[in-house]
């Protein structure tokens, strides 16, 4: 008794693979350390309030997919929204 393999034919182009999995809900993060921030920091935030991130401007921030590094991006303003814009796929 042999078993049926369903792999896919050797010429399927490889974004077919990914038909299976478009649909999944994943976590999407852009991510900005803030050194030094405690939890009575955290008990302080109020609406307006401006947390220093001692994130040197121009710099990339990193963009992660489910906890895990996808990508370094950029913020940008777009109409009335806040957008981060790809600059480098990791």
């Amino acid at each position: 008794m042999t078993a049926a393999h369903s792999s896919p034919p050797p010429d399927s182009a490889p974004h077919d693979k990914w038909q299976l999995v478009q649909d999944l809900a994943c976590q999407l993060s852009v991510e900005l350390p803030v050194p030094g921030f405690r939890v009575r920091d955290l008990m302080r935030l109020q609406p307006q309030v401006v947390i220093d991130t001692h994130w040197p401007v121009g710099n990339d921030v990193p963009l992660r997919v489910n906890g895990e590094l996808l990508a370094w991006c950029e913020f940008e303003v777009v109409e009335n929204h806040l957008a981060v814009r790809l600059t480098e796929l990791s």
